[in-house]
């Protein structure tokens, strides 16, 4: 490296090297126009230390830099020799309390959880490792380059804002004094001017576009070089730009490797120097080769000065970087040269003129001048309050450049925002002074003009094009999130009217939003092509967490969160008003009461799931409960101007949309529609859509008749008929033979029931029920622990985060779990406190189908192994806040017991009517919370209050005329005892009981005590009467089966003595086809079947005919017919191994004829038993692959197999395969190896085969014999009759199948070997036999685990498997070489003891002659 240097130091101009800094800096000193001697010394020396060739010598350009340009400055700035100067200014300095260290790529970075504002605060490792936070709880992330340590902003920490070593003196005041007055004043005139002429010569120059000239700069010595300068984007991939590269400038692949990874990189690099025809000609191929699908690279021919001035610029940018950090009045000089207006006025200063024009700028000059940035204005507290604000005015200028831009958000100046925007007092300074809540708002909703005729945002199809475009404007809700991030403490007047304004903008956009993307349910045939969602979901996602923050910061001032009640309301009315569908009024009666509503059905008109507005407003509306706004300032609010109908209308819909597509009938609407009702209650959206829409029913039924809303969601829910016509359900069951229609109907009645449930039960947020934060997440981690045990990373995952990604899990887990350590899972668990299983709710809201079913299996097991009843009923709830507390009225009101009772008597009457028993439990759920209910009013009743609530009362009462039905209580009672509902026996007990305790609870409440005593002796006397019911009960049923048993065998006898014809004929088929089977094959004795040897018993082999599971069509097992294959999964395993620390040698040269007996590694060959045609499986493999293509460009997660690998799942059982293997017929069919007579003993076989041994002698020695010789000797031979050494056996299988044993022949050797696939290789017959011999061997030692015989009856997975591989490895020979069978036999005989000469000696000849 010396010596390199060394010759380029001797190849440069002397005159360089003579240049002296000090004189040069005398000479600036004395000037009259410093620019001017400053831009000719630049223009002279630029030119002659940079860009002097094809490739860049960056040791000599710096060494030079230093030398002759940027030496002078430091003189010139220091007024004496730099080596002295900066240390006298960086010991003059006072320290900085801010670190200001900027994140590379890849550098850790600690936040902590505990004192952190937000999530962007972060600390390096020095800082960290020094300061209090490491003793808290923290997260630790690796940076991705741009960022700065937070060390020292008080504002970015709510405790310990300073490490050890930035924490400041005690002696030091709090008021910032001027940094400048450490500074000699001649020092800050000399900074002044040298600062200003450099950071403008680097600006311009940056911004430069002309190509032939120079801003300000003459050209001393005209030169006729140019520089092929090729520019990076992030649209064309690494190998374009390689072959590219290779074909423009005829250089060597490891050249354009180069080329490209500097491009990449730096942002640009030269591809070519020389004339500007040359130049220009490379430049032509570039732009023609890039083209044809994409925009091409972009690419200019650039004069080697401006080049050369150009990289100076960057250079001189790192140096003022360098230069600061040795004096904060350096820095604050030059952040008030860069930001001081020029001439032309606004936006003319330097800062400004950098920032706009960053989307112009190559990556490598965009780093350079963001760590400019952030190391001068960033760091000072002033002027970062000065460049927030110029950042705020062209925020949208820079967005939209942003938008046109094709680099990544990291490489674009908007990304500062992050360091602008979570700066509590900036952010409100900017909502405050310029509007900027308004200014991302509207920015946002510019770049999303896309709109139906109603206003809606309407988004085209999500191509990888649009999802990148939609990328970059997400960006924008990330700094509006930013913005909200820190929540204000006080407020101002200016303050709040900018937040109301901001605020109507976000509702401008969530009007925009409200009702996008509708659906209409599709009948008849299924839908063509799936429509447009995830653009749609993926905006929602992102705004939740900021709908979250805008009503946080309402729920801070109570003048705010009224006013922005009001613009919300009117807002949803206005969009209300925009809706024509469904304007027909009816009117509905039920159990004497009527209401008017409008007619519409949600399965025949449109519906959406995009609700923002509707549920903004019912967060805003619990607010109003929370904050006691509702109760403090009645008359500001406009709650007498709600129309609970209208409130609750769409939630309504979107509710019995969910509930109509689990019951299967919206199935031709496609996936698109499944996922979105999967996002809609996913936790990552459910908190601002599925929780605020029963928040919203929540609402309206507490403003409302509860009968009234039971009409209304009757009718949504098309039910209506049913429970308003009497004994229509039973009418409905018998002439209505449609199975699904009542399959549908009853989902339906579930589904209902369930939303009821929940619309009562969910009283679990601050506001709605009298319960805190904490309470609500106990809630969550207790329903979750209630399913299994679960490891800390699974609770966090199923619990919703906040803005700072906290879930607020460990404040309360202690309480409600407890951890049990890791074992030899690895993985600790928490495990659900025994005493927090009485607040386990059945019917818990966030509870999947799936998670449903596990929570309840699991429970019921628990309490069985408590020996308690397993019963589930409903927990106690905690009381309603008083805006919610006329709730609960529905569960008493008259058209909720005539729904209770109807489904009571269907259950009674079970034969005649078509209902449910997962109805009949949530019915019994419900009358549990009702009675629940009632008893904590009864229990928390003062003498003031009176009760309300009277719902045992109600369910004593019969039915009035014409009905005149039995009460429901009755109907418990009747049905405690029926013996079709035994599992609910229990939960109607716990009901009975209840009922009893609430009536003594009113009997005590009116003076009227009952002996405790007294109700244990009737409580026991009471359990004996139903043991003894029960056994009764259980001795008729017994004898009722009986009696049906006996009923159906006459009902057969019956039969056949009516059809004596039919079965007669039936017989005489069966005969005939028996006798031609015994025609053509030897009577079978049932007392000795002989598997093997020439005693083999002779078996007709049946037609085996297989279905497709792709085309559904039949097609039987035959050699010349299509190939039919099984799914299978070839895999190496271990299983058997004794030395699994075993290497395996070099795969290309290892020999695996011969199994080590240790079995180190064998290869498993395993099927999910279900059968294909091959082309059908070949067609379903490249659509696999196709959608896999696709699936990388549509940016979603990967799939659990590779693909690229081979692998694929199963179309009926998604079991994991990578191969197929082909149904054959029983090779002794074809060869007809069942006639053993005239075998020969073993004498005469080994004469035979001596025989043949002998004639391959002679056909190896033909060449020295005539061929009329070769005759003669080969008669004397006496040849075995049959015998003919030339035979080649001809193959029986079709093309289709031979293609099918070459495909899984060739996929056991790939992975048996882990190899590339070559079907030609020798050793794949030997891999197939190996593959057999295994899989047998672990279906003996799994049978000999689970003590079942060895010829028993396999599963039929494994029968079908086990067949096809043995007939498989049987007939793998057909496709093999001949030769290398040949070889392989005679290699296993050789070793098969005292035949070993003979046959070395037949395994010579064989390999003469094949």
């Amino acid at each position: 490296m010396a010596a390199e240097l060394e010759a380029e130091v001797q190849a440069i101009d002397k005159s360089l090297l003579e240049c002296s800094a000090e004189e040069i800096a005398v000479k600036w000193l004395q000037a009259n126009d410093l620019q001017k001697e400053v831009y000719q010394h630049l223009a002279y020396y630029v030119p002659k230390i940079y860009c002097r060739g094809p490739n860049p010598a960056p040791q000599r350009e710096d060494m030079l830099a230093q030398h002759v340009l940027l030496g002078p400055m430091e003189w010139y700035l220091c007024g004496e020799d730099p080596a002295f100067g900066f240390p006298k200014l960086e010991q003059a300095n006072k320290p900085s309390h801010l670190c200001g260290r900027v994140f590379k790529v890849g550098e850790p970075t600690y936040s902590c959880r505990d004192c952190a504002v937000d999530p962007t605060c972060v600390l390096c490792m020095e800082c960290f490792l020094g300061s209090i936070h490491r003793e808290h709880r923290y997260r630790m992330t690796t940076s991705g380059g741009g960022g700065f340590c937070d060390c020292g902003d008080t504002e970015a920490w709510k405790e310990g804002p300073y490490c050890q070593k930035h924490e400041l003196n005690t002696s030091e005041t709090a008021e910032e004094e001027d940094p400048l007055v450490h500074l000699p004043e001649d020092m800050v005139a000399r900074a002044y001017n040298i600062f200003a002429i450099t950071f403008k010569y680097a600006v311009d120059i940056l911004t430069w576009e002309k190509e032939n000239e120079l801003p300000g700069l003459e050209m001393t010595e005209k030169s006729d070089t140019y520089y092929c300068m090729l520019f990076n984007d992030e649209v064309h991939t690494y190998e374009q730009v390689i072959y590219t590269l290779q074909k423009a400038v005829n250089c060597t692949q490891k050249e354009a490797i180069g080329f490209a990874t500097t491009v990449d990189r730096d942002g640009r690099r030269s591809v070519r120097y020389g004339d500007f025809q040359y130049c220009d000609q490379a430049k032509s191929v570039i732009v023609r080769n890039t083209s044809r699908q994409t925009k091409p690279l972009k690419v200019q021919v650039m004069h080697s000065s401006i080049v050369a001035h150009q990289s100076f610029g960057l250079k001189l940018l790192t140096w003022l970087g360098s230069v600061i950090g040795y004096s904060d009045g350096l820095r604050r000089i030059l952040c008030q040269v860069g930001l001081q207006e020029g001439p032309d006025g606004e936006n003319s200063s330097l800062v400004d003129k950098l920032m706009l024009y960053d989307s112009k700028l190559w990556k490598g000059a965009r780093s350079v001048y963001h760590q400019l940035f952030m190391s001068s204005l960033l760091m000072d507290l002033k002027y970062k309050k000065l460049f927030a604000i110029r950042f705020a005015r062209n925020y949208e200028r820079l967005q939209s450049d942003f938008m046109k831009d094709d680099h990544d958000r990291e490489f674009s100046i908007a990304d500062l925002s992050i360091q602008i925007f979570t700066v509590p007092s900036l952010a409100r300074m900017l909502i405050t002074e310029e509007n900027l809540m308004t200014t991302i708002i509207k920015t946002f909703m510019d770049h999303l003009r896309h709109r139906d005729i109603q206003g809606r945002f309407q988004f085209e199809r999500y191509t990888a094009l649009q999802a990148f475009k939609f990328r970059r404007v997400q960006s924008l809700i990330l700094d509006l999130k930013y913005v909200l991030i820190s929540k204000p403490t006080e407020w101002s007047d200016d303050l709040r009217r900018k937040f109301l304004e901001g605020f109507d903008a976000f509702l401008e956009l969530l009007k925009c939003m409200q009702g996008m993307d509708p659906i209409t349910r599709q009948v008849g045939q299924h839908i063509e092509m799936e429509p447009e969602w995830e653009a749609a979901f993926t905006l929602q996602m992102k705004l939740t967490l900021v709908i979250s923050m805008m009503q946080d910061w309402c729920a801070l001032d109570e003048k705010v969160l009224i006013e922005a009640y009001k613009k919300c309301l009117t807002v949803l009315m206005q969009c209300h008003s925009g809706f024509t569908d469904g304007e027909q009024p009816i009117v509905l009666s039920m159990c004497g009461h009527s209401v008017e509503t409008i007619r519409y059905c949600v399965s025949q008109e449109k519906v959406s799931i995009h609700l923002p507005v509707s549920r903004l407003l019912a967060g805003l509306h619990v607010l109003l409960s929370k904050t006691e706004v509702a109760y403090k300032f009645p008359e500001l609010l406009p709650l007498s101007e709600l129309s609970p109908p209208m409130l609750i209308e769409h939630p309504l819909r979107c509710l019995v949309l969910c509930a109509q597509v689990h019951a299967g009938m919206w199935r031709r609407n496609g996936f698109s529609l499944v996922n979105q009702i999967y996002y809609y209650h996913n936790v990552k959206c459910r908190r601002e859509m599925f929780d605020k829409d029963i928040v919203m029913l929540q609402t309206g039924v507490s403003m409302m008749d509860p009968n009234h809303f039971l009409m209304i969601m009757l009718s949504r829910f098309e039910l209506y008929q049913i429970f308003s016509t009497p004994d229509y359900g039973k009418r409905f069951s018998s002439e209505n033979t449609n199975k699904d229609v009542v399959q549908q109907n009853n989902t339906l009645i579930e589904e209902m029931l369930y939303l009821i449930i929940m619309i009562v039960g969910e009283r679990f947020s601050p506001g709605i029920g009298q319960v805190n934060a904490t309470d609500e997440i106990k809630r969550e981690i207790i329903h979750q622990l209630s399913i299994r045990p679960m490891a800390h990373s699974e609770l966090v995952k199923a619990l919703p985060e906040d803005e700072n990604r906290e879930t607020g899990m460990e404040s309360v887990i202690e309480e409600v779990a407890c951890f049990k350590k890791p074992g030899l899972t690895g993985r600790g668990l928490y495990e659900l406190k025994p005493e927090c299983a009485k607040n386990f709710n059945l019917y818990f809201y966030h509870f999947s189908r799936a998670e449903q079913s596990k929570a309840e299996e699991a429970q019921r097991k628990l309490k069985r192994q408590n020996r308690e009843d397993t019963a589930l009923p409903p927990p106690a709830l905690p009381p309603f806040c008083p805006l919610f507390a006329s709730l609960v009225n529905i569960l008493q009101s008259d058209v909720m017991l005539c729904i209770m009772g109807t489904i009571l008597q269907w259950a009674v009457e079970h034969n005649g009517y078509a209902w449910s028993e997962s109805m009949l439990q949530r019915v019994l759920h419900l009358i549990g919370m009702a009675l629940q209910e009632e008893k904590q009013h009864l229990e928390n009743l003062s003498e003031e209050n009176v009760v309300t609530f009277t719902f045992t009362q109600k369910i004593s009462k019969p039915g009035e005329a014409p009905s005149n039905s039995p009460s429901i209580l009755a109907m418990l009672e009747t049905l405690q005892n029926a013996p079709h509902l035994e599992v609910h026996k229990d939960m109607i007990r716990w009901i009975l009981k209840t009922f009893n305790t609430i009536k003594k609870l009113r009997e005590s409440s009116s003076s009227s005590p009952v002996a405790e005593t007294e109700g244990n002796i009737m409580e026991e006397s009471s359990r004996d009467k139903d043991k003894a019911e029960r056994k009764r009960k259980a001795e008729i049923a017994r004898l009722r089966r009986e009696k049906i048993m006996a009923q159906m065998s006459e009902m057969q006898r019956h039969f056949i003595n009516e059809n004596k014809e039919l079965f007669q004929q039936t017989l005489d088929e069966l005969d005939t086809s028996t006798s031609g089977v015994h025609e053509n094959s030897p009577v079978i004795s049932d007392a000795k079947l002989t598997a093997l040897g020439p005693e083999q018993t002779r078996v007709a082999e049946p037609r085996q005919v297989v279905m497709c599971i792709l085309c559904q069509e039949e097609q039987e097992v035959k050699v010349d017919s299509r190939a039919m294959v099984l799914a299978a999964f070839i895999q190496r395993s271990t299983v058997l191994s004794k030395n699994r620390n075993k290497i395996t040698p070099d795969p290309e040269k290892y020999d695996p004829l011969f199994m080590h007996p240790d079995l180190s590694c064998g290869t498993h060959t395993g099927s999910c038993g279900h059968i294909m045609h091959a082309h059908c499986w070949q067609r379903y493999f490249d659509a696999v692959q196709a959608k896999e293509q696709r699936r990388q460009q549509r940016l979603r997660v990967h799939t659990s197999y590779d693909v690229e690998n081979g692998e694929f799942l199963c179309p009926l059982c998604e079991c994991l395969s990578n191969t197929v293997i082909p149904l054959l017929p029983p090779p002794r069919v074809l060869f007809n190896r069942l006639d053993f007579s005239g075998q020969p003993n073993l004498t005469q076989w080994i004469k035979r085969v001596s025989q043949q041994i002998k004639a391959l002698h002679l056909l190896r020695n033909e060449d020295s014999a005539s061929h009329s010789g070769h005759s003669e000797k080969m008669d004397q031979l006496q040849l075995p009759e049959g015998f003919r050494p030339d035979f080649k056996l001809k193959n029986p299988y079709s093309e289709s199948i031979k293609e099918m044993l070459t495909t899984f022949g060739t996929a056991t050797y790939k992975v048996g070997l882990k190899v590339h696939p070559n079907e030609e290789d020798p050793r794949v017959p030997i891999m197939c036999w190996g593959s057999c011999a295994y899989t047998i061997q672990t279906i003996e030692r799994i049978l000999a685990d689970e003590d079942k015989p060895l010829f028993g009856h396999l599963p039929c997975r494994q029968d079908d498997c086990l067949t096809s591989l043995t007939r498989f490895a049987a007939a793998h020979w057909t496709v093999s070489s001949l030769s290398a069978v040949q070889g392989h036999f005679c290699t296993l005989l050789a070793y098969g003891g005292a035949w070993n000469l003979l046959c070395v000696n037949f395994c010579c000849q064989l390999e003469c002659f094949s």
